[in-house]
């Protein structure tokens, strides 16, 4: 009597071992797709801080309004959006700055800037 694997058992292993294989594959992917967001998040911030670091920076309070900057890291082509608008107290000014990787928004931060 010989013994072995008939071809239906051999099989089955074969499609269990490549849905293994392929679920984790997907899981790869996955972490891989979030350490790249991650990376572009962290990236953003340092945009942001930088663009709202200059406005506190200056000597007079922002004008009104909503403003452009370019603001390329690492071969990715950041743009940070500042919106300014007035408060209820004339000596503090509400700004947002909203990064955006090819018009698409990446992160968003709120801050009020006061006058010194």
């Amino acid at each position: 009597m010989k013994r072995g694997f008939t071809l239906i058992e051999v099989l089955v292993a074969l499609a269990i071992v490549a849905v293994s294989v392929m679920a984790g594959m997907r899981a790869a992917g996955s972490m891989t797709r979030n350490a790249d967001r991650q990376w572009q998040v962290l990236l953003a911030q340092v945009c942001a801080d930088n663009a709202l670091v200059r406005l506190r920076l200056a000597s007079a309070l922002p004008n009104v309004g909503e403003s452009r900057v370019a603001c390329p890291q690492a071969n990715l082509p950041l743009d940070v959006v500042l919106t300014v608008q007035t408060t209820p107290n004339p000596s503090f000014r509400r700004v947002d700055a909203q990064v955006l990787l090819n018009s698409s928004p990446l992160l968003r931060v709120s801050t009020v800037v006061g006058r010194y």
